[in-house]
């Protein structure tokens, strides 16, 4: 396999346990996307309309920042790329962590973790936030528990 960067962002601990599992199956370089400002519990109550998560998913500009930077970013060929899925399509602070950096000739890899929703339409709008360079592989939502030797089965379907 390639030069690979599993980058990830994990509000709740369970797509952090997969990235994981993912970054061993692949012998890649864990990278955690962490938000500059950690969301807390309130923050993350789907059902509260004022809630941080709520405003920043209906706001399709919005841009969390984040603290600290991809160092090996350049010497990836292959991000794969984990988040959880809100309001059906990825956190806004993957747009951003996508719009930081240069992905150009790399091959983007995204994955899920996800309570009942697929990807939906989470790949069409992260293309967005890249060049028409990046070469994108399709993506998959797994349970954060699932085991090392079906992910790597998972990327060797690939091509990667």
């Amino acid at each position: 396999m390639s030069n690979i960067l599993v980058a990830y962002f994990s509000a709740s601990g369970e797509t952090a346990r997969l990235a994981g599992t993912l970054a061993d199956a692949v012998g890649g370089e864990l990278y955690e996307i962490k938000p500059a400002q950690k969301y807390s519990t309130a923050d993350l109550d789907w059902n509260d309309k004022r809630s941080r998560s709520t405003i920043e998913m209906k706001d399709k500009k919005a841009r969390p920042a984040i603290d600290g930077s991809a160092a090996n970013i350049q010497k990836a060929d292959v991000v794969m790329l984990g988040f959880p899925i809100w309001w059906y399509e990825a956190p806004r602070i993957i747009q951003t962590f996508l719009e930081s950096y240069d992905f150009s000739g790399k091959t983007v890899v995204p994955f899920c973790t996800s309570g009942g929703s697929g990807l939906g339409n989470t790949v069409d709008i992260l293309k967005e936030s890249c060049c028409a360079e990046t070469n994108w592989k399709p993506g998959r939502r797994f349970s954060p528990y699932v085991d090392k030797a079906e992910l790597k089965a998972w990327t060797e379907s690939l091509g990667l």
